[in-house]
């Protein structure tokens, strides 16, 4: 794993945290697979393959296939079968715990459907608890988390932590096949890693 030169000191209160959806709590990269093969017929892809965030430029199959799956990921999360990423469940529900409310901020340009499924998979926790903002591009995440006053954030997107970074914000890589070029900012591979940022008693 790279390392990181960007660092936190201090752990951050749970309501100062917040996370992206896709490539954190949920692996999307896997559903994608999952459909390429099931609907398409395309059973050579792995997830190593990605190496690249813009799937078009790093994948051997064609861009309207590419974009086609993507449409059913973004409107269709549980005919997909999107499952979450290890330990995201149980990391949230103990994070739910402590803190005012869970927030989610997505560049998905919808956000009922993401919303349902993340209500789904935190069932324990009242809805009223899960805050997903959908922005419906990259760009605008900074000034969406600088207004709720986010302290650190955890993405998967190498350019959305630089705009992060520049911004003030705490950006945090959850690491991924595509996103490892070397950076300056804290990774981390697991949720018991993003914990171990998170001040609980």
């Amino acid at each position: 794993m790279l390392k990181s030169t960007i660092s936190f000191p201090q752990r951050v209160h749970p309501d100062q945290i917040a996370f992206d959806i896709d490539g954190v709590v949920a692996d999307t990269m896997g559903a994608f697979i999952k459909v390429a093969n099931a609907e398409f017929g395309i059973d050579y892809l792995e997830k190593e393959q990605i190496t690249d965030y813009w799937l078009e430029k790093c994948l051997p199959i064609p861009e309207e296939t590419t974009l086609a799956i993507i449409d059913r990921l973004l409107k269709d999360p549980f005919g997909v079968g999107l499952m979450p990423i290890k330990g995201a469940r149980q990391c949230l529900e103990r994070l739910a715990v402590r803190s005012n409310s869970l927030t989610f901020v997505t560049a998905r340009p919808v956000r009922q459907p993401i919303l349902d499924w993340l209500l789904s998979l935190l069932k324990g926790i009242p809805e009223d608890m899960i805050n997903v903002i959908a922005t419906g591009q990259h760009t605008a995440k900074p000034e969406v988390l600088k207004e709720l006053g986010t302290k650190i954030f955890v993405e998967d997107h190498l350019e959305t932590c630089e705009a992060l970074c520049d911004n003030g914000i705490g950006a945090v890589v959850f690491d991924q096949p595509w996103n490892r070029q070397r950076t300056p900012f804290l990774r981390v591979s697991s949720w018991q890693e993003i914990m171990q940022l998170i001040k609980l008693p």
